[in-house]
């Protein structure tokens, strides 16, 4: 297996198709590299080099005890992004993904970038303070990691089958195979990483990050999105960016890039080739 270690000893496992400009895709928690099947096979096709790992702790990737916050994952990824040695990237981030996006820009720098993409992303920042009024209560994310704690079997099923995809919604038609899929990537992760990486993705504020960002980046976020909260998310984000580029949907879920593939690809070749 294409294997990276980094310099703390953590093995992280990645996937490298194609040639071409490349995209490098940063998965969601608690998921990895497979959840960007449907779009590394379609910008395969369309002419590009498509990238994505398993962030540390999850997937194939080394169940590791420590490291699981944002400054380690925006280090993993510069790791990956050397040791293929890309230029002209754009990275692409999908819900917690898109804070990993964010902090390795703000980070590490744009001198390999040329765009970027954050979709139902955890950016600016998730939880509730005096300064964030729209953001969720840190209740809400202590009651995930309980539910965690007490059946993570459980928890990965409930999660997908219900609001992730928006199959809790009147009138959507729930798709088992897609659950199971989520499921599935959820349990081959390590638990502590997942337990630690709510608390990175929750408590994690990415305002500072998002103003030193200069390269373009299109924001895509739904209405409707019941795991990273509309009004305290897209907006916000992209009125931090100096070159951001918003796009709202109405009624697609958290993880409309699976359910919604044909048109969040879509959306994103058009801004990749703008």
């Amino acid at each position: 297996m294409p294997i990276i270690t980094t310099k703390d000893g953590v093995d992280i496992f990645y996937k490298d198709w194609g040639t071409g400009q490349p995209i490098v895709f940063s998965h969601g928690w608690p998921l990895s590299a497979d959840d960007w099947d449907t779009q590394m096979l379609f910008f395969l096709q369309q002419g590009y080099r498509v990238i994505a790992h398993d962030r540390r702790g999850h997937g194939r990737s080394t169940q590791t005890g420590d490291g699981h916050d944002m400054d380690h994952y925006a280090d993993d990824l510069l790791a990956l992004v050397e040791h293929l040695d890309l230029k002209d990237a754009i990275h692409v981030g999908h819900s917690t993904g898109g804070g990993e996006v964010t902090r390795y820009l703000a980070r590490h720098g744009e001198s390999r970038v040329a765009k970027a993409a954050l979709i139902s992303a955890v950016t600016p920042y998730m939880l509730k303070t005096e300064a964030n009024p729209l953001g969720l209560p840190k209740s809400v994310f202590d009651g995930l990691q309980a539910q965690l704690a007490a059946s993570r079997a459980e928890f990965y099923w409930e999660l997908p089958a219900g609001p992730f995809y928006g199959f809790n919604r009147p009138g959507v038609k729930s798709r088992e195979r897609v659950i199971e899929n989520w499921w599935r990537q959820g349990m081959m992760g390590g638990a502590k990483a997942h337990y630690d990486g709510i608390v990175a993705f929750s408590q994690t504020d990415f305002t500072e990050d998002l103003k030193k960002i200069n390269v373009p980046v299109l924001v895509m976020h739904s209405e409707d999105d019941q795991i990273v909260p509309y009004q305290a998310a897209g907006p916000l984000a992209a009125k931090l960016l100096k070159n951001g580029t918003l796009i709202t949907y109405k009624d697609f879920p958290h993880g409309m890039p699976t359910t919604q593939a044909e048109t969040i690809n879509a959306d994103l070749l058009k801004f990749l080739k703008g």
